[in-house]
């Protein structure tokens, strides 16, 4: 199944993605898309469900997310153009709650940003507590796959401390989405294309089979440490080609610059930059 949420910021409603590419309101199943809800949805045909006229925002497309547990440096590649040494344990660090978007909303650069980037990455949306999970069974832990842009101000992440949160968390820095769709439907993870262009140029081009840490290696590892509940998000690295790595000079995002993303089953992004505002006079989407 492929399931989003749809409409006005705080009012999304649930929907399917019937064959056609085009959104079934879930409205009258349930009342928002929750790991919950999800096995209650697969018999489910998306033609007798009420057609979403227009082009509607899509939201994050799960409802419910507690925890954003982030990977760093999880493709050999990219550890190397960020000139830092290949990981022998997944890095971790945490995004806020604060940072999630839709998947085709503004991004809003932090006030002086002058190095923020793109990072493409496949996110896992936990559908099982996982407290010391073994690897052989990880994989039963998952409620499906998302689309992730791990934004990040590359000067507030390394050059103000050791701890990159600082330049992860920004407002609108993970939109997501627009899809979650389930493991039954989205085959292997871990080979599964990944683009990202900036301003219509390919920047980032790359296959999930290339991680240095595998999907159910990383839901174990993580485990240990966090205990991840059901609608977390674990996102899981960017391959090569960030704006920081650039050659010869690096290329950093700024406030008119469009971002586009994509990942082979799990759909489409695409992001406007904008410039620092006050929330209360923020776009959206």
């Amino acid at each position: 199944m492929k399931l989003c949420r749809h409409g006005p910021k705080g009012a999304e409603k649930p929907g399917m993605i019937d064959a056609d590419g085009r959104i079934r309101d879930l409205s009258a199943v349930i009342p928002d898309l929750t790991v919950d809800a999800i096995a209650g949805l697969a018999d489910i045909d998306p033609a007798t469900l009420p057609l979403v006229e227009n082009a509607p925002r899509y939201g994050v497309p799960v409802a419910g997310v507690g925890k954003i547990v982030a990977i760093g440096l999880n493709y050999r590649d990219h550890a190397i153009e960020s000139g830092l040494p290949i990981p022998t344990e997944p890095m971790m660090f945490m995004k806020p709650l604060s940072s999630l978007s839709g998947p085709n909303d503004p991004v809003m650069l932090p006030k002086g940003s002058t190095h923020s980037d793109w990072e493409v990455e496949l996110g896992v949306v936990i559908g099982k507590t996982c407290r010391y999970v073994d690897k052989a069974d990880a994989m039963d832990h998952v409620a499906g796959y998302v689309l992730v842009n791990d934004v990040s101000e590359r000067f507030n992440q390394k050059q103000r401390g050791s701890q990159w949160s600082k330049g992860k968390g920004h407002d609108t820095f993970c939109p997501t989405g627009p899809w979650l769709v389930t493991p039954d439907e989205i085959g292997d993870p871990q080979d599964l294309a990944m683009a990202l262009d900036v301003n219509g140029e390919r920047m980032q081009t790359g296959n999930t089979k290339t991680m240095i840490f595998a999907i159910d290696e990383l839901i174990s590892y993580v485990s240990e440490y966090v205990t991840l509940e059901p609608g977390d998000l674990l996102i899981t690295g960017t391959p090569p080609g960030v704006g920081e790595g650039k050659k010869p000079a690096s290329i950093f995002l700024k406030a008119g610059d469009t971002m586009h993303l994509a990942i082979d089953g799990l759909g489409e992004q695409t992001q406007m930059v904008v410039a620092w505002q006050h929330p209360r006079d923020a776009v959206t989407a």
